[in-house]
């Protein structure tokens, strides 16, 4: 499937993503009305503009994975790893160019240090599979990781850049693995580097202060070139951005759903993505 750095779906695409004219499989009931309803949610889906780029805060981990009975912390964290592959599918099909996942906070260091492994030991393991991942190769997603990135152990910095030379020439998708991000250490870098920038420029002080513009501090985001957040996603029922992309998001459409994390299904994006279409958008308004 081909899918345009502009979030344009090829016609042969869409037909695959939701056939018309296929008989129905054999299902168990539950199984078949499933089927029925994701089928009626492409359908309103497509026949609607669908946002550029998407941000997902992952949250609920540690929950599914506990009413699971699992305790360890690393494979409470692989669970949540494989539901990647799922949503990097789906937005694919749907033609959306950009997706940014949250996956680990420079918060969260403060927790326990087994916790902080698991995690990390999670993120490392996920980057350096993506970096063989068909799926990745197929659609042509570029992988980037952005963040505090200096603050990484050595075997995640590793995991980050093997990922990234392995899809830094691909233009299909953009898919940004938010890991030692926080939006206010964010926005603080930017000004940093900007007035960084001024000092090696020998500006004075009035001079660097007329710098610091919107515009400006935009460019030295981590995200600087990608653009804003269409739709933020939020999952396990918290109602809060809790710092992710606090620059970027100005504009941007919240969604927030009860389903944790590693129980996320496509009917959960199909969802999100109906009711941002549903909004009537007001840019600075």
């Amino acid at each position: 499937m081909a899918v345009k750095s502009d979030g344009v779906v090829t016609r042969v695409a869409r037909e695959r993503a939701f056939p018309l004219k296929r008989p129905l499989p054999w299902r168990p009931i539950h199984t078949l009305l499933y089927y029925l309803y994701e089928r009626r949610l492409l359908g309103e889906v497509w026949a609607r503009p669908r946002p550029r780029h998407i941000g997902i805060i992952l949250d609920g981990n540690r929950r599914h994975g506990r009413s699971l009975g699992i305790t360890e912390p690393r494979a409470l964290y692989d669970l949540g790893a494989r539901k990647l592959d799922d949503v990097l599918d789906w937005c694919a099909e749907l033609g959306i160019a950009t997706v940014t996942l949250w996956v680990f906070s420079t918060d969260n260091f403060r927790r326990s240090p087994d916790e902080v492994s698991g995690i990390l030991g999670s993120v490392a393991a996920k980057l350096t599979e993506l970096s063989r991942d068909p799926l990745i190769h197929r659609h042509r997603v570029r992988v980037r990781a952005i963040g505090r990135l200096a603050m990484l152990p050595q075997p995640v910095a590793a995991a980050i850049a093997l990922a990234e030379k392995a899809t830094e020439r691909y233009d299909g998708m953009e898919l940004n693995i938010a890991v030692a991000y926080g939006g206010r250490q964010e926005i603080t870098d930017a000004v940093r580097a900007l007035l960084a920038t001024m000092a090696k420029e020998k500006a004075n002080l009035e001079e660097a202060a007329e710098a610091v513009t919107p515009e400006a501090i935009a460019r030295h985001l981590y995200t600087a070139g990608l653009p804003d957040p269409d739709l933020i996603i939020r999952t396990s029922g918290e109602i809060r951005l809790s710092g992710f992309l606090l620059w970027q998001s100005a504009h941007s459409e919240y969604y927030f759903t009860d389903v944790l994390w590693p129980a996320f299904r496509k009917i959960d994006l199909l969802r999100a993505i109906r009711s941002y279409q549903g909004r009537q958008r007001r840019l600075g308004g």
